[in-house]
């Protein structure tokens, strides 16, 4: 949504993919349910485009549009930079879509699928744009992947002691009782 020319109207997305449905767990849902719930509504509820029940509004009633939340993430910001030794840099909304696409493919969400979820119509600027994976990322997954195999590796070794096919190693001390 953006404002212009003294009215508010509804972009479209810049490609087909970024139109999508997006799934949701319970968590989430319940959070958006909250935010209605508590919200107080406008004395008259805008429509605009065709849409309307928007989540946020500003204090004269109209929705929050990118401009808003971005003043609210720098006074945000700069709050938190007069308090503590330990500065924050600049940070946007946008920046939260980087966040967001690092942590769910650090989670192991699949490529394409967080394509999908991103709205990006090639996979190059979800991979190489979006997700910003460090050395530290890499050896935590090379770690989680040799753990597993370890534990498949016993499980099927257990297994096989299970129906037989291989004998437990048994060492035998003498017995110099």
């Amino acid at each position: 949504m953006k404002k212009g020319n003294g009215k508010y109207y509804i972009l479209s997305t810049k490609t087909k993919a970024g139109a999508r449905l997006l799934p949701m767990t319970d968590e989430v849902y319940r959070c958006f349910v909250t935010i209605l719930e508590r919200r107080r509504p406008p004395k008259v509820e805008p429509i605009i485009d065709g849409v309307g029940k928007f989540l946020y509004y500003d204090k004269n009633g109209n929705p929050m549009i990118a401009l808003h939340w971005e003043h609210y993430f720098k006074y945000s910001v700069r709050k938190y930079n007069n308090i503590y030794k330990y500065q924050l840099p600049r940070i946007t909304p946008h920046i939260c879509r980087h966040t967001y696409c690092t942590n769910m493919a650090l989670s192991g969400v699949s490529a394409k699928t967080l394509q999908y979820l991103m709205g990006h119509s090639d996979i190059s600027i979800t991979l190489n744009v979006y997700t910003h994976i460090k050395f530290d990322d890499a050896q935590k997954e090379v770690e989680l992947i040799q753990t597993r195999q370890q534990k498949e590796m016993e499980n099927i070794r257990k297994e096989l002691e299970q129906v037989g096919e291989i004998q437990p190693k048994v060492i035998r001390f003498p017995n110099k009782a």
